[in-house]
């Protein structure tokens, strides 16, 4: 019996001991993505190795190529060199969820709302009217007044009128009349009164002004010079009058909400045959962070913000870098210049900033809930660097901070609340350009990013190989 409590001792001590070691062991790292609906659930809970920097790439869902690209090019690199390889950790950024609503369908293709139009009146005009409560204050020497509207669908304006009863000497000035559409900006047409009366001016001779989706603003100026100030395209609400209109094109539009259900199945499989794609990549590259938004442009700095949001809860750090899918990156330059420059440090923002950038009021740029004529400083997107502290801060406060139409000047507005220290930079390139030394390059094609990183890798210079 005494002998086989001797073999025993040891097998028992043996078991006790790998026992002690996995309770003190953290568990296996689960991947950084799965299924796409699945990766809130995917949030590992304890902290991996650290890094000097992180790098985040925003992502479109269907950009397949360009993250093909990127992991042939610099971050094949990256994975390659003896130092770097440690230290860095790139992660693409995408939406768990596309839209639901084909892009036919949305009021605009940076967004995922349905186009409401159910019943549409074809083949004659529609009035629009709008008129102030307000109408007693009348025209000063510079006054301008407007009316904004939204349009859906093309429209053609086939009679304006600027309506004014503050008195009952009618308009005792020239009166200038803009249409600023939501792209060109500029008015199409000319404006010829045919009539005046107590009531406004009425004009039909306006060679069918076509109105493009998105919108427009009709400005009005008394005593008017011709073109507006620049300061009146911004514009306010005021006295404008109204216009007729006709529905451009009515038979394509009616043809188009017929066909709007068998497009709507197509586009749901097409969006089941996306994910399965995006959890192949994923599961082969283990390079992508899928967040708890629907990919679209105008959920974009929600996206940045819920990837701060993984950053801090999965990883440990120093320094992130965020950039684009469609930017050449030169991380080896990025690290140079970290050491030559001592850019570390807390509450610290390093990037190639824009000043007093003015707030579009149309287009893709569009921003109608920020009230400034201008943002705050902002860095350009194709890249910069931020301090650890920010990202916590970023993180701890994403369900307060407002989202708005650019992910870069909502960093631009949340950084003006704590006011980093900014460190200016022209070699993060805002626009596409190749030049020696630079450390970012946006707006490149999949065979553009992939030429650049050739030249790099021949000659060491992304711009051009001299002679030899």
């Amino acid at each position: 019996m005494r002998n086989w409590l001797v073999l025993l001792c040891p097998c028992v001590l043996g078991a006790a001991l790998h026992l002690w070691l996995r309770l003190r062991s953290p568990p296996p790292a689960r991947a950084s993505a799965g299924h796409p609906a699945d990766q809130l659930a995917l949030f590992p809970q304890w902290k991996s190795s650290h890094y000097d920097v992180v790098v985040g790439v925003l992502s479109a869902r269907n950009n397949h190529e360009l993250r093909n690209v990127i992991r042939s090019t610099w971050l094949k690199h990256l994975t390659q060199h003896p130092e770097l390889s440690q230290r860095v950790l790139v992660k693409f950024i995408i939406g768990a969820r596309g839209c639901d609503v084909p892009v036919e369908d949305r009021e605009d293709p940076y967004s995922c709302t349905l186009l409401n139009i159910t019943n549409p009146v074809l083949n004659q005009e529609i009035e629009a009217f709008s008129l102030s409560e307000d109408t007693s204050s009348g025209f000063s020497e510079d006054r301008v007044v407007s009316v904004s509207f939204r349009v859906l669908y093309p429209i053609v304006i086939t009679s304006l009128g600027v309506f004014y009863d503050a008195s009952d000497e009618g308009f005792q000035r020239n009166i200038t009349v803009k249409l600023y559409q939501t792209e060109q900006e500029s008015f199409e047409g000319t404006i010829v009164w045919e009539s005046q009366d107590l009531q406004g001016l009425v004009s039909r001779n306006l060679h069918r002004v076509a109105v493009n989706d998105g919108g427009g603003v009709l400005r009005v100026v008394a005593a008017g010079e011709g073109a507006l100030p620049h300061e009146f395209m911004e514009g306010v609400e005021g006295v404008a009058g109204g216009f007729i209109y006709t529905i451009q094109e009515g038979d394509a539009l009616v043809q188009n909400l017929h066909s709007r259900p068998q497009r709507s199945i197509d586009h749901i499989r097409n969006l089941h045959e996306e994910d399965a794609l995006l959890k192949e990549e994923s599961s082969v590259h283990d390079d992508i962070v899928f967040v708890d938004v629907v990919d679209t442009y105008r959920n974009v700095p929600a996206k940045l913000l819920n990837f701060y949001k993984w950053t801090v809860e999965t990883t440990s750090f120093d320094l992130l870098l965020k950039t684009d899918d469609d930017c050449y990156i030169d991380l080896e330059a990025v690290f140079n210049r970290i050491a030559h420059k001592n850019l570390d440090g807390p509450n610290f923002w390093w990037g190639n900033f824009r000043l007093n950038w003015a707030v579009d009021r149309t287009g893709k740029w569009q921003e109608l809930e920020y009230p400034s004529p201008a943002y705050p400083a902002f860095a350009c997107g194709s890249g910069y660097v931020v301090s650890m502290d920010i990202v916590h801060w970023l993180a701890s406060n994403a369900g307060r901070l407002k989202t708005y139409q650019g992910e870069d000047v909502s960093m631009g507005i949340w950084m003006a609340a704590i006011g980093p220290r900014r460190y200016q930079d022209g070699l993060w390139l805002c626009e596409k350009a190749c030049e020696p030394g630079m450390l970012s390059s946006p707006q490149h094609s999949p065979r553009e990013l992939a030429d650049v990183w050739k030249l790099k890798e021949l000659c060491g210079d992304p711009c051009q190989c001299g002679a030899r």
